[in-house]
């Protein structure tokens, strides 16, 4: 099919459309934007900077997507914004592209859903299936892997790390690393069980889930240190892969500070984001 583009729309010359492409009233597109087959764009949208949509997302209206980072450093360089296949991006979010100082890149995998009002800062890794409930904010240089999910209105700190499939509860304050396949909810990030029902639905085992909730009741409930109870889980013949995944993002938290592991990445993205972005080697 052809793609359409309403009277009203305002698309720069330079931005790359693919086919069977729509665009609605009084969007604005800039010269850097590249547009994915099947994409739908809905009124009022934004879509700025070097930024790549994949095919068949679904722009509801209002959104502002590849905007300049809310950082300070910046400096308008041309920094970037890739998202993904079959993303939903509801009314009024935004995600923001990428700082020279974090790698210079925000990076949107597919089949995500952006809820109402949710927003990804600069440099932030979100994977395929993510969910982002209404309200929701992320702050620079998160990772949110496979399957995460926040619920409605939660903020999370620059830095944090999100692990597979975990689910953070409506209000939570997220300052820390979450566990891959946990629940966490509050002000101080408490793990209070593993997200067995979110597993469910994503089709992990009942072998997988009650492997999980013995592990998490090793290193949660039962009061040995953290440090020899890794150690021994990952050591034991009944260890499955699940549960050596969470030892290991587990152990990768003490490589970093305040209980976030990407904070030992500041110097690595640093020296990306100046290849990257500038063609320029950066050396410690």
């Amino acid at each position: 099919m052809a793609t359409t583009i309403h009277p009203s729309a305002m698309i720069a010359e330079g931005a790359e459309l693919g086919v069977d492409v729509v665009v609605g009233p009084y969007v604005v597109i800039g010269p850097a934007v590249r547009i994915g087959d099947g994409t739908r764009i809905g009124p009022h949208v934004v879509i700025d900077g070097h930024t790549t949509l994949g095919k068949e997302n679904v722009v509801v209206g209002q959104a502002s997507l590849g905007g300049a980072p809310q950082d300070v450093t910046y400096r308008g360089e041309p920094t970037i914004l890739e998202m993904g296949d079959r993303n939903v991006v509801h009314e009024f979010v935004t995600i923001n592209r990428g700082t020279v100082k974090g790698g210079g890149i925000t990076t949107i995998g597919s089949n995500c859903l952006f809820m109402a009002c949710s927003h990804v800062a600069h440099d932030c890794v979100v994977e395929d299936d993510v969910h982002l409930t209404n309200g929701s904010i992320i702050g620079g240089h998160v990772h949110m892997q496979q399957g995460a999910k926040l619920g409605g209105t939660c903020g999370v700190h620059q830095f944090v790390t999100l692990g597979r499939f975990a689910y953070a509860g409506g209000m939570t304050k997220i300052t820390t690393d979450v566990p891959p396949f946990m629940l966490v909810e509050g002000q101080g990030t408490r793990v209070w069980k593993v997200n067995d029902t979110g597993l469910r639905r994503e089709g992990f085992s009942e072998a997988d889930i009650e492997s999980l909730r013995w592990a998490h009741r090793e290193i949660y409930r039962s009061g040995n240190p953290r440090r020899s109870t890794l150690q021994r889980l990952r050591e034991h013949p009944n260890a499955t892969p699940v549960v050596i995944e969470l030892v290991e993002f587990l152990e990768n938290i003490e490589r970093g500070s305040h209980g976030r592991y990407r904070e030992c990445l500041r110097e690595e993205q640093f020296r990306q984001g100046t290849q990257r972005i500038l063609g320029e080697a950066r050396t410690a």
